[in-house]
């Protein structure tokens, strides 16, 4: 039997306390209209003190288990995409498993940047095909918490929120994940970063403050780099699958920066209209962004059976990819 792995629910979730425009841009001594004038950006959610990163993701999480209404102990891995788990040790992810239920699946965290959610998906399509059992994939970061509140390449970007996606088994042809491309590019390993808190550097009591928050060296580069990535794997995606980019009903790509996705829709040929935007109103929440986007997208018009999906994204290592995907 031609196994897929179909997806039958999504959930997402932002915290509560939304920061304007005009917050940041005071703090920074910013004109009026500077940040979505090079971003997209309105504003973006911020935790509140107390919040938690497994909490966020529980809440992304339940949303898509009760749309999916299937039983918990048949799902068989759980895989959480976040650069800001709870604690460096232990992963966050059977935290989040035990709170829903999950009393025999797998559970791991998995460090993909901006495109975590893409190589997490992919892991999980592939583990649905291989074991014929369903999979939960949640995307979340509390990137409030990692910004350099004096940097502006970075301040004023970043976001806190959650997705998730619920997959299952499928014989129905035509359906799941049709084409994939993964990337990735060394070369731009320090672009994007937090110089402390690994093995590399360790915490130390005389570590400097801004070395343990997020720093972005070149934007011009990150820039001309991402819309690289994001285009070239779309391509491959598309070609896997022997889809044309016309044949694509929504384009899911990571909401990093307008300027990015309106550069890679124009170079793959899809219009405006079928490019999901969410980044004026919650801004980039790294892997979390494309988990958002499209359970925000199917509330406002509900997925239609057959529908195909473009998701791409790239992001600090340099990591990317794209998935081309049927509903």
């Amino acid at each position: 039997m031609n196994r897929t792995s179909r997806i039958v629910g999504l959930g997402h979730h932002a915290p509560a306390r939304k920061v304007p425009n005009a917050e940041i841009e005071a703090r920074l001594g910013l004109e009026p209209g500077w940040i979505e004038g090079r971003t997209g950006i309105r504003s973006r959610h911020w935790v509140l003190p107390g919040d938690t990163l497994s909490g966020m993701a529980e809440q992304a999480a339940e949303m898509a288990m009760a749309m999916a209404g299937i039983e918990r102990d048949t799902v068989g891995l759980m895989v959480l995409a976040t650069s800001t788990p709870d604690h460096l040790l232990p992963p966050s992810a059977p935290l989040v498993a035990h709170r829903l239920g999950l009393l025999r699946a797998g559970a791991v965290d998995l460090a993909g940047a901006c495109a975590g959610f893409i190589y997490a998906m992919t892991f999980a399509d592939a583990f649905v095909r291989l074991h014929n059992k369903p999979a939960l994939v949640v995307a979340a970061n509390i990137l409030s918490r990692r910004i350099n509140p004096a940097e502006r390449a970075s301040a004023v970007l970043f976001a806190d929120a959650a997705g998730a996606v619920v997959l299952i088994p499928s014989a129905e042809p035509g359906h799941g994940i049709l084409g994939a491309s993964l990337g990735a590019d060394g070369s731009g390993y320090g672009l994007i970063r937090i110089p402390a808190g690994g093995s590399s550097k360790p915490f130390a009591e005389d570590l400097d403050i801004a070395e343990t928050r997020m720093t972005i060296t070149d934007g011009r580069e990150v820039f001309v780099k991402a819309v690289e990535m994001m285009s070239r794997c779309s391509v491959e995606a598309l070609a896997a699958a022997d889809v044309s980019s016309q044949e694509v009903r929504r384009f899911i790509p990571h909401q990093a920066n307008a300027r990015i996705f309106k550069a890679v829709g124009k170079n793959l040929g899809i219009e405006d209209s079928r490019v999901i935007k969410t980044i004026s109103e919650y801004g980039n929440s790294s892997a979390a962004t494309i988990p958002l986007s499209l359970s925000l997208s199917h509330q406002a018009e509900p997925l239609q059976s057959g529908e195909k999906l473009l998701l791409a994204a790239a992001g600090a290592g340099l990591t990317g990819g794209a998935l081309l995907v049927s509903v």
